[in-house]
């Protein structure tokens, strides 16, 4: 038995702080082929995960917040959002079910912020993922820009301009 308790994600949580990408994973699934994956996905603020769908094969996603908070974006083909939520435990906001063949994206609103995800499998590389055209891909010079304007679009910080 694995017991997910506060040190045990405290551990991903800092690996998370200081890994180049903002983000760790761990996974409880033994191998990449298994039919179902599940994970920690630890996350900070900045970190960007560019909006995919999961198409051919089709998979949904389950997100649920253990501590912080996120937010979630779905989105339509041209790239216009269709929906987002603000995931936090603390606020009984606890999860979102993405289904099949729906781009989005999840961000990192607050230092420390853990989610368990659920996802069909097997991970392919080659297919695991159809990523957006319409958005930055990670590493671009927009990203940050792209995360502003998704942040603003709902209010969660306030515009500039």
């Amino acid at each position: 038995m694995i017991v997910i308790d506060e040190s045990f994600i405290d551990v991903t949580s800092q690996k998370a702080r200081v890994a180049d990408r903002l983000r760790m994973n761990y996974n409880f699934h033994p191998k990449h082929e298994d039919p179902l994956h599940r994970l920690l996905n630890a996350m900070e603020p900045g970190t960007y995960i560019q909006p995919h769908k999961h198409e051919d094969p089709d998979r949904f996603e389950i997100f649920l917040a253990l501590r912080g908070r996120f937010v979630v974006f779905t989105f339509d083909d041209s790239g216009d959002i269709t929906g987002h939520a603000i995931l936090d435990a603390k606020q009984g906001n606890y999860g979102v079910e993405i289904p099949e063949r729906t781009f989005h994206t999840l961000l990192s609103l607050e230092p420390g912020s853990v989610a368990y995800e659920i996802k069909e499998g097997p991970y392919n590389p080659s297919n695991a993922k159809n990523f957006a055209t319409w958005a930055p891909a990670e590493g671009d010079p927009g990203v940050q820009d792209y995360i502003d304007k998704l942040l603003t679009s709902v209010g969660v910080i306030k515009s500039n301009r």
